[in-house]
Order: C-alpha cells, then sequence, then structure tokens
C-alpha cells in the first residue's frame, strides 16, 4: 500500500511542477540505531546546459567523507580539526548498491566512491529538455562529529547526502565538497521528501510540512533533515496577516523560548520592512545557530570566575537577530555561495548593524563587564578606551584587526578560498560597512526600497554580483559605482584630512584620496557643547589632494568617516582639532597597559614589564610604544629597566618600518634598527646594535606555510673578565647574516627548512635545518630534526664562535636564555633546541663541521621519547661519532618540557652520581610565539 501511495504522489507532482527547473522526490527508511539509510529517489532532470548532454552528472556529496583525499578533508587540516582524517571506517559516509534507470532504460554505475556520479544516455539530452532519473540505493552516514551532518545515537541529521544534480557548475567541471562551509548546490529545485523514521522519532525540516514525516515545496538552497528522538520546540510568530513557523533543531530553556516568543515576531517585522520579503517557515537547526550566533557577547568564564558581558534578554535578542536575518536573506534569493557570498553576508550584516543603531545605539562593545570585573573596589577596565567603544563598532575594528596584518582578502574572493576570520571580517563584516555607509549616503528609505524591488524582482530566480551592483548603482545616483572595481581587489582606500583653512564665509578642507575610484564620503565636525553636523560630497577619478567647502562653524574638531563609517585602510589621519595647541594636528596621549587604540589621538603605550636572568636577576621596566592590538608600519618600542641584581639601569629600544603592499609577491618587508644593553655575566654588560630588514613573502590566508628572507648586521661591545687573556677574547666584534627560512605548519605534517650565512672578520659559515613532525595517529607525533653545519674558513680566538653540541654559544644575544654565561646550577640545564641539539653533555663544540639528528616520539599520554645521534670534527681532531637518549615529559607541550637522560655515549646516565645535574629542560617565554601557537586555524 505504501508504495502504491509512493508512486501516486510522485504521479501528481510531476504533473503540478513540471514547469519547474529540477523537482526531486524522495523516500527515505532510516533504519533504527544505524548509520544505514534506504533512499528511492526521483529526479525531473532538466538541461539547463546550452549543448546537448550526453550524460548526466549528479553530485555525490558523501563520498566527500575521506580521510584524507578530499576538499573536505583538506578543510578540516587546515582548521586543525583531525577528527575526520584519524576516523574509522564505520564512522565514515559511504554510497551503496546504487541502481538507476533513466527513462525507460537500466544504466551502469561506477565508481560509487567518486564525488561525481556520471549516468550515459542512450540519446543525447538538448537544451531545456526534461528526463526522469529514477534511483534504488543505500547510504551510510557519517558521524556528526565532522560536520554536524551525519549519525549520532538517536539522531539522524541529513543535509549534502542525497544525489543531486549539479546546479552551478557546467558538466565537464569537477566540483569540490566543501560541506563544512554550507555550500549552495541544489538552490530552486522542488522537494517532496517522505520518511519512515523508528518508532517515537521526530522528524523536522527546512521545507514546508505537509504531515507527519512529509515535506514539500521549493527551496532556494539545500533540504534539510532532522530525525531525533525529542520533540523540539516550534514558534510560531504573527506578522501583521502572515504567520512564520520557526522551528529550532534543538532545546530552548523556558527562560530562552519566553523571550524568542517576544522578540521573534519583532525581528520579522523588522526585517519585512527592510526587505519586503518573510518566508513561510524559518528552520533554526544546532549548526546554523553555531555559525550564524552574534559573535562577542557570550558569558566570560575563567578559572573560578564568571562575567556576563549582556543581559540573558540582550543575548537572546541579537544573538537570534543574527540568525533570523541570515535565514530570511537566504530564502529570499537564490545565490551562488561560492562567487556570491558576499551579497548575502552583506546584506544580513547591514541589516544586523541597522538594527544595533536603532535598538542599542549606545550599548558599549564589552557590555557590563567593565563594570563587573573589580580589583580592590576599583574598575579598572573603564580607564581602557575600549570600555567606551559603541557595540556598532564591532565591525570596523575587525576589519582594522586583518588590514594592519596584511591578511585581508578582496570582497569577492570564493568563500572557499576566504580564511575563516576573512570569512567574517571580509564577506560579513567589510561588505556589510559598505552597505550601510551607501544607505546612509542614499537615505535609508531609498535602500530600502532598493533593497525590496532587487528581492521582489529575483524572486525563485539566480541572482548574480553584475546585476545586483548595477541596479544598485542606479539606486545610489551612481554613488555606488565605484563597488564594480572596489570589490575585486584588497582594499587600501584611504583619505585623509591634511589641513583646514578658515575663510570668511566658509571653512575650506585639504582632503587627499589615494586612490582614482569616484568613492563618497562624509565630514562630520563637532563643536564645543557636543553638537555635530554632517555634510556629504562626492569625489570625481582623480587621486591627490582637493579643496571641499562647508559651512563656517564653531567647530572644535572634524572628522571624516567617523565611527568606522566606510571601511578605510587607516583612520588615524582623519581627524583634524581647529582651535588650541594642537589646531591643525593631532593630540597626543599616554596610554596605561595595551588597548584598543583610539585613532583620533597618537598615543604612546605604557606597559609594566617584569624579567629575569641570572646576572641581572629581577628586571623591573616600563615598555613605551606606539602600537597595541593593531599593527601599524611605523613603530617605536623602548624598554628601560632597573636591575635588582646590579642597581642599574639596563635596557631596549628599537624602531622599525613595515611596508605593506595589498597586492605583491610579498606580504611584508620590514626594516629597523634596535638596541640592547644587559648582563651576560656577573659585573659584566653587553652592548649590542642591529640593523635588519626582513622579507615576508605572499601567501595564501588560508595556508599555513610561511617563506621568509631575513638579512641583519649587529655590532657587539662586551666587558670582558679581567682574568681571562684579553688576546683570547672578543670585547668588540661585528657580525653579518643572512637567512632563508620556510615553514609549513599544516596539521598531520609539519615541515620547516631554513639555511643561514654567517660572517666576520674571523670566521665564515653556513648552516641548514630540517624538521618533519608527523601526527602518526591522533595526538601522537613524531619529530624529525636534521642539522648541518660547516665553517668555510675559521680563524677565531677561541671557542665562541664553533657550533654547540648540547648548548648553544649565544655569541649573538638572541636566545632566550635565562644564563648566558652559566656553567653549573639550574640555569646551565636549560636546552635550546639550535645546532646539534643534544641533549646529553656528549660534546662541547666543534668548529670545522657537525651533522646531527634528533629524534623524538610520542609514547604514553605526557611522555615521550628521544633519541639524538650525529658526527662532529674540529681542527686536528678526527671526527667523532656521538649519540643519546632518554624520557621527555611535555609538562606545556613546546613550551616548558624536561629531559631525562637514559642512555648514551658516555654510558648509562642514571648510574651517575651527579644525574640530577644532567636533566634538561626547555622554557619558551616568548609570548607572542605562544599567542601564534593557540590561534593556528583561526585564519
Amino acid at each position: 500500500m505504501k508504495n502504491l501511495l509512493w508512486g501516486l504522489m510522485l504521479f501528481t507532482n510531476f504533473a503540478a511542477v513540471s514547469a519547474q527547473q529540477d523537482s526531486i522526490y524522495i523516500h527515505v527508511a532510516l533504519h533504527e540505531s544505524s548509520n544505514l539509510i534506504t533512499v528511492n529517489q526521483e529526479i525531473a532532470y532538466t538541461n539547463r546546459t546550452a549543448t546537448p548532454l550526453h550524460n548526466i552528472k549528479l553530485l555525490n556529496w558523501v563520498a566527500a567523507y575521506k580521510p584524507q583525499t578530499t576538499e573536505l578533508a583538506h578543510r578540516k587540516l587546515e582548521d586543525r580539526k583531525n577528527d575526520l582524517y584519524f576516523a574509522k571506517n564505520s564512522a565514515l559516509g559511504k554510497l551503496q548498491q546504487l541502481d538507476a534507470t533513466i527513462g525507460n532504460n537500466k544504466v551502469p554505475v561506477q565508481h560509487l566512491n567518486d564525488e561525481n556520479i556520471y549516468f550515459p544516455l542512450t540519446e543525447p539530452l538538448d537544451p531545456g529538455e526534461k528526463i526522469t532519473v529514477k534511483l534504488q540505493y543505500q547510504l551510510l552516514l557519517p558521524s556528526t562529529d565532522f560536520t554536524g551532518y551525519g549519525f549520532a545515537p538517536g539522531t539522524w541529521a541529513l543535509k549534502y547526502f542525497f544525489l543531486a544534480p549539479d546546479s552551478f557548475e557546467t558538466h565537464e567541471q569537477t566540483p569540490r565538497f566543501y560541506t563544512d562551509t554550507e555550500e549552495n548546490q541544489s538552490p530552486g529545485n522542488y522537494w517532496k521528501i517522505i520518511l519512515d523514521v523508528p518508532a517515537n522519532h521526530f522528524s523536522q525540516s527546512n521545507l514546508p510540512a505537509k504531515a507527519s514525516n512529509y515535506f514539500e515545496g521549493t527551496l532556494s538552497g539545500d533540504p534539510e533533515i532532522l530525525i531525533s528522538a525529542n520533540k523540539n520546540p516550534v514558534i510560531i510568530a504573527q506578522v501583521g496577516n502572515q504567520q512564520v513557523s520557526v522551528a529550532f533543531g534543538y532545546a530552548l530553556t523556558e527562560s530562552e523560548k519566553e523571550h524568542l516568543e517576544f522578540y521573534l515576531p519583532l525581528h520579522l517585522k523588522y526585517i519585512q520592512e527592510k526587505t519586503g520579503f518573510l518566508p513561510q517557515k524559518i528552520f533554526i537547526s544546532s549548526k546554523f545557530r553555531k555559525n550564524e550566533s552574534f559573535i562577542g557577547i557570550d558569558d566570560i568564564d575563567f578559572w573560578k570566575f564568571h562575567y556576563q558581558l549582556f543581559s540573558e534578554k540582550e543575548q537572546v535578542d541579537l544573538t537570534y537577530f543574527s540568525i533570523i536575518s541570515k535565514n530570511v536573506i537566504e530564502q529570499a534569493a537564490i545565490t551562488e555561495k561560492n562567487t556570491n557570498h558576499w551579497i548575502i553576508n552583506g546584506l544580513k550584516t547591514h541589516l544586523e548593524i541597522q538594527y544595533i543603531d536603532e535598538n542599542y545605539p549606545d550599548r558599549k562593545l564589552l557590555g557590563d563587564l567593565p563594570e563587573n570585573v573589580k580589583i580592590f573596589g576599583m574598575k579598572p577596565l573603564k580607564f581602557f578606551y575600549a570600555s567606551k567603544l559603541r557595540l556598532a563598532e564591532r565591525y570596523g575594528l575587525a576589519y582594522q584587526y586583518m588590514i594592519t596584518q596584511n591578511l585581508d582578502q578582496a570582497i569577492n574572493e570564493p568563500f572557499q578560498n576566504l580564511s575563516n576570520f576573512n570569512a567574517t571580517a571580509i564577506s560579513h563584516f567589510e561588505t556589510g560597512t559598505l552597505f550601510s555607509f551607501l544607505a546612509e549616503k542614499m537615505g535609508q528609505e531609498k535602500f530600502d526600497a532598493f533593497l525590496k524591488n532587487f528581492l521582489a524582482q529575483k524572486k525563485e530566480q539566480q541572482i548574480t554580483q553584475e546585476d545586483f551592483l548595477d541596479q544598485l548603482t542606479v539606486a545610489s545616483g551612481y554613488s555606488a559605482e565605484f563597488l564594480e572595481t572596489f570589490i575585486n581587489h584588497k582594499n587600501r582606500v584611504n583619505f585623509k584630512l591634511k589641513r583646514y583653512y578658515k575663510k570668511s564665509d566658509a571653512l575650506e578642507l585639504k582632503i587627499s584620496k589615494n586612490t582614482a575610484l569616484s568613492i563618497p564620503f562624509v565630514i562630520e565636525t563637532e563643536n564645543a557643547e557636543g553638537k555635530t553636523e554632517t555634510f556629504w560630497f562626492d569625489t570625481d577619478h582623480n587621486k591627490g589632494n582637493k579643496l571641499y567647502k562647508i559651512p563656517l562653524t564653531e567647530a572644535e574638531k572634524i572628522v571624516i568617516n567617523d565611527d568606522y563609517t566606510f571601511p578605510e585602510s587607516n583612520f588615524r589621519d582623519n581627524y583634524l582639532y581647529t582651535k588650541g595647541l594642537f589646531a591643525n594636528t593631532k593630540r597626543i596621549k599616554l596610554r596605561l597597559f595595551n588597548d584598543i587604540p583610539n585613532p583620533e589621538y597618537n598615543e604612546i603605550y605604557l606597559n609594566p614589564r617584569i624579567n629575569f636572568n641570572a646576572y641581572d636577576k629581577v628586571l623591573v621596566g616600563v615598555n613605551l610604544r606606539n602600537t597595541s592590538f593593531f599593527n601599524r608600519k611605523f613603530v617605536y618600542s623602548l624598554t628601560p629597566y632597573f636591575s635588582s641584581g646590579t642597581g642599574k639601569l639596563t635596557g631596549s629600544g628599537g624602531i622599525a618600518y613595515s611596508f605593506q603592499p595589498a597586492e605583491s609577491f610579498y606580504r611584508s618587508l620590514d626594516i629597523g634598527f634596535s638596541a640592547s644593553h644587559f648582563h651576560y655575566d656577573y659585573d659584566l654588560t653587553y652592548q649590542k646594535f642591529s640593523t635588519f630588514a626582513n622579507i615576508n613573502f605572499s601567501k595564501d590566508p588560508r595556508s599555513a606555510i610561511g617563506r621568509s628572507l631575513a638579512f641583519s648586521y649587529n655590532y657587539f661591545e662586551k666587558d670582558l673578565n679581567p682574568l681571562l687573556d684579553p688576546e683570547k677574547e672578543y670585547g668588540k666584534y661585528n657580525l653579518w647574516s643572512l637567512g632563508y627560512s620556510y615553514a609549513d605548519r599544516r596539521a598531520i605534517h609539519e615541515k620547516y627548512f631554513g639555511t643561514n650565512l654567517q660572517w666576520m672578520e674571523d670566521f665564515q659559515k653556513i648552516m641548514a635545518e630540517a624538521s618533519y613532525r608527523w601526527e602518526f595517529a591522533k595526538d601522537k607525533k613524531i619529530f624529525f630534526r636534521f642539522f648541518g653545519g660547516y665553517f668555510l674558513t675559521n680563524k677565531t680566538k677561541n671557542n665562541l664562535f664553533d657550533y654547540g653540541i648540547s648548548r648553544v654559544s649565544n655569541y649573538s644575544f638572541s636566545y632566550g636564555l635565562l644564563g648566558q654565561s652559566a656553567t653549573s646550577g639550574l640555569l646551565s640545564q636549560q636546552l635550546i633546541l639550535a645546532e646539534g641539539g643534544f641533549k646529553s653533555n656528549v660534546g662541547n663544540t666543534a668548529n670545522q663541521w657537525i651533522t646531527s639528528v634528533n629524534v623524538d616520539s610520542h609514547v604514553w599520554r605526557w611522555f615521550n621519547i628521544y633519541a639524538d645521534a650525529g658526527m662532529y670534527k674540529s681542527k686536528h681532531r678526527k671526527a667523532e661519532f656521538i649519540w643519546d637518549s632518554g624520557i621527555k615529559v611535555k609538562v606545556i607541550p613546546d613550551f616548558l618540557e624536561v629531559y631525562f637522560p637514559i642512555q648514551s655515549s658516555l654510558g648509562f646516565e642514571p648510574s651517575y652520581k651527579d644525574y640530577a645535574q644532567r636533566i634538561r629542560f626547555t622554557l619558551m617565554l616568548n609570548f607572542s610565539a605562544i599567542t601564534d601557537y593557540f590561534r593556528r586555524g583561526w585564519f
């Protein structure tokens, strides 16, 4: 009886939707507590190409779930997620037992594990013609651990698993499934899905429900189905004469549901007023909620402390407005996400910005945190500029963070190529800011009218960026004309407010623009009472300086594009004062501790510093610098210390400039000068003066591969020990260095190669180092390091510049040694994994050549075993083979590790009475390196 109803349903729907592009009918049988599902499927397939087809291509989504060879697997590893890579076969997806009939002909099926499945046609299918494809197959669903879709005990999350036509790509191309980026490969299709679910289970979908476990309708995206033992909530929101069903794929708390019953009608009404569109149904899965939630308003839990930034009511309001607005925009238009992601994401963010401006105009970025954090009754965060930033400024700040590192990407970069942070900072924030900027220039009502008209025009049609930009340009009176070029490149647009001139009836402003694009801008003036006036200007296609007039006012401050209105590359030159000492200049402000930079001022940051070494003892000082959380091209830093061990002043300082072209073969070229003065032994000081140039080559922002070339010149001057022969010591010396490095920090296979040439008056030597770290099982790694060094010439007076075997000579004062000259005691046991890299004292130095291999492998939990082997040769001595081995304990992996030697060229080391002194440790105190380590995968 069920099969008869199934056949009848298919027949009636072919007649009802024959005009649709593709119509897909699916009957799915689920097996209780199993990842196996059985699918009967029928596709009314349309040739939408301009040429006859000799075969039909269907997308086999489940084939993406392979541990190593697919784009999904590669993307997961780029994000440093290795669950798929190490998954067992039973947790991976698979298509099996596929039978296919096209028209009335049964067709052979091959390559079930390919991401594309091709079905040959007996006769060519002409453009616009349709043919019926009948399929029967079984799917073994992957674990939901990988993408959130698949099978988990008691739950089936079905999306991107059914065989479907390739809607966007030509039939010669091969799709690349990035199923974790929510592709849109089946838009505009008509779907009918009937489910056989286990008893006491419930089904949900983004398709309209016609009956229990029966869903049908047209989608702008891909169908999503959730079957679980829990009956999840549904809220019916009344908006005017329309009812919208909002279904949740997860449980809601009572308070969350109560807040949503209040806010959802308000959200939907607001979005409808802006877009002119509301769907009948909204389905929010747990994954969609996670992906589209409002970032930065969650509570902070740290150790035993809990801080609430925003009230639960505000969190629900902002989070669900973000979620609902994205869902509505996605349903309002059919887009190819990979190329047109920025249209949907930008419009969603524009709605978000408008909503915040209207409902949270004075809410701060940090919420209630500055009020809630107290130390000895004080509220220290209130002294920070970050506590004064408005919530709406989050969009400009996120974009600025990326651009100052030169890691941003073009707006229309294919979505699959965007780094994780740029998927938010560029596709959402920069684009949303641009739309809001244009809406302010046009007038918000005019922009809303454009958006309503455009979405109504394109209902159930695929939109293109050309059509969108053309219509926006006309609607804006050609103010948006610049976007056509702007979106194709990394933004480096900058307006500079250079001077003002007071005339009898007006203020003349000299403003420089660094682009030939005709981009509008806004001037805002502010008087002593805080009253503001705004003036909009269009620009021409010329770069350089131009005078603009505004009415003569009592303005004390003039600002271009205030509050990050337009996503400029530099906001620090957008402010001028008209009165006082700083007229026509910027004011200077001292800031205690690092803070979000205020572009209105030339800020100097003062940060307390505490350091330690064996000779200066505790070093107490203050760092003065002009940079904080955002990088700047020109930087200076000065850190004077008081040495508690000597009672004298020490310290360091430097200046540098970074060239960061938007699009070039290099990402940054840094040149600079630095100097330092510390003690390297008891009552013995050293001075180091350096000049350097480093070039970091351009890289794919999603890639973990970096390449750099470095050159430096260093001059050293040291106090010498009066007990030593000064003729054999180096009190002053010059050191030149040229090096190249290649680092691939990808998960599973991490690789590094570096080579360096050093020279001075008495020697020239070349070194090369290569390393490879392989994660052979989940969280288990083996590490190989190779080092080779050779003196081209060596006329040195002592062993200061020799290659170190178990200890390095810190003649360049570049290693983080706590005891520079320590030969005994705990500090002498600090290990720097450089040069020979031996952990046991199997040799001192090599003044001719050295080769070594260091191996380190995980054994159990925090414990590794290590082994080192190599050969070295010094003048007038034979080459010598050395080796050692032992156990390493990873207290904090890569940062604090302890080495216990066992067997070496010296014998069985635990048998020696001084064994405690043979134990070595590594200690990393470079906190920027620690930060870089933990943020891998973010970008």
